[in-house]
C-alpha cells in the first residue's frame, strides 16, 4: 500500500460531485460523462503519415478526417485541427492513455494528457435538435453520425460529436467551464420542453 491509500480520496467530477450528474426531461437526458481518459495527439512537422500509420495500428483504425470523429473498439478520436486529434478511451482500462499513445507514435507525434482539462456531456433523446438549435449555430439537422463540429455554446468553444442525428450527441468543453456549460444545456432544455 502506498502512503495515500488509506485516505479515502475519491475523484470529483467536473460538476463537483462524486457521481456523474444526470438531468432528465421529457424526450431528453443530459448526462455528465466522467469515465473517459483523453489525450491530444499532434503530428510533428512532416510526420503526418507516420503518425497516422502508428496511431491506426495502436487504435485499431485510422485517425478521423477533418470535421469527423470515429471509434474502433474501446477507442474514439475526433479531429481538432490540421494534424491534431483528441483520443479517448475508457479511463478504467486506459488510465495511462497518453503514455501508451506516445509510445505508439514515438518521435513522430506530440501527445499531451488531457483527461482533467475537459468535461463531457451526453445529450440523448428526441428533443436534441430543439436544444442544440437554441445553443449553437451548427447545422445539426443536416448533420450525420460521425460529424465532429467545433462550435460555440454560451460563449464557450466546444466540440459537438454526432452519434445518431437528432438522438444522441456528445458535447466536450473546457473543464473549468463545466458548470456554465451544464447550466446552458439545462436552461435550453427547460426553454423548449
Amino acid at each position: 500500500m502506498g502512503k495515500f491509500d488509506n485516505h479515502g480520496l475519491k475523484a470529483i467530477s467536473p460538476l463537483g460531485g462524486h457521481e456523474p450528474r444526470a438531468d432528465t426531461f421529457t424526450g431528453l437526458l443530459i448526462r455528465e460523462v466522467t469515465d473517459r481518459a483523453l489525450a491530444s495527439l499532434a503530428a510533428r512537422q512532416g510526420q503526418a503519415e507516420a503518425v497516422n500509420a502508428a496511431a491506426a495500428s495502436y487504435l485499431g483504425g485510422p485517425l478521423p478526417e477533418p470535421a469527423s470523429w470515429s471509434a474502433a473498439g474501446e477507442f474514439a478520436a475526433w479531429w481538432m485541427g490540421p494534424d491534431l486529434w483528441m483520443v479517448s478511451a475508457p479511463h478504467d482500462s486506459h488510465e495511462l492513455l497518453a503514455a501508451d499513445l506516445k509510445q505508439a507514435v514515438g518521435e513522430a507525434g506530440s501527445v499531451v494528457e488531457q483527461t482533467d482539462g475537459w468535461c463531457c456531456f451526453g445529450l440523448e433523446g428526441a428533443r436534441c435538435f430543439d436544444v442544440l438549435e437554441r445553443l449553437c449555430n451548427a447545422n445539426v439537422r443536416a448533420g450525420k453520425a460521425g460529424d465532429a463540429t467545433r462550435t460555440s455554446m454560451e460563449h464557450l468553444g466546444v466540440f459537438l460529436l454526432c452519434h445518431e442525428p437528432g438522438q444522441r450527441y456528445s458535447i466536450i468543453g473546457p473543464r473549468s467551464s463545466a458548470a456554465s456549460l451544464h447550466h446552458a444545456l439545462v436552461a435550453a432544455a427547460k426553454s423548449v420542453i
